[in-house]
């Protein structure tokens, strides 16, 4: 299954970044999990999008979603919401050529607070369920993990059992929801 990767975070030593890098090694016998980068995507100009030729980056990470079966947004939380750098992101997949709709997602976030990107995520969820996007998600297989300087190492590892044990289980769930819903659409 081709999932690919965005993460809402341009800082080099993210966690979530990490976590992205965790989950693409742990469950690369699974999953094939390609993390695209959105640093070089310029701010959304529909003029751009529909009058003049798309930068490169654009072309390729529409492209890149396109072609995915899911898309995995792992994002921080920025004042209670996703970071303008996703948005921005999403707002490249969801405008003129909407490359978004119908498509999986699956959401995960993490942060050193307790809360583990709560809000962040349940914007995130608004935004991909909006006309534009509407991206389906499974209910109930949110992953908000909390205080993860304390649960991964410097290496990017996460270390706590508990935690390791949950994403094994939400990960069974994702790729058994992508497998039903393949079979439903087959029918």
């Amino acid at each position: 299954m081709k999932v690919v990767a965005i993460v809402g975070s341009i800082r080099k030593e993210s966690y979530n970044l990490k976590l992205a890098k965790f989950i693409q090694e742990r469950y690369k016998d699974r999953l094939d999990i390609e993390i695209l980068p959105i640093r070089d995507l310029p701010f959304y100009d529909q003029d751009m999008d529909i009058e003049m030729d798309p930068p490169e980056a654009v072309k390729e990470f529409k492209s890149k979603v396109a072609a995915a079966d899911a898309v995995l947004w792992v994002t921080p939380e920025y004042n209670y919401s996703i970071p303008g750098v996703l948005k921005n992101a999403i707002d490249w997949l969801s405008r003129v050529e909407k490359v978004m709709i119908g498509k999986p997602s699956w959401i995960m976030g993490t942060t050193m607070g307790t809360l583990g990107t709560v809000r962040a995520q349940q914007h995130l969820r608004e935004i991909l369920f909006c006309p534009g996007v509407g991206s389906p998600l499974i209910p109930g297989n949110e992953v908000y993990i909390g205080v993860i300087h304390e649960k991964m190492d410097e290496r990017g590892s996460i270390t706590h059992e508990p935690t390791i044990k949950f994403l094994d289980i939400v990960v069974d769930n994702f790729i058994n929801w992508i497998n039903d819903r393949r079979y439903i659409t087959a029918k």
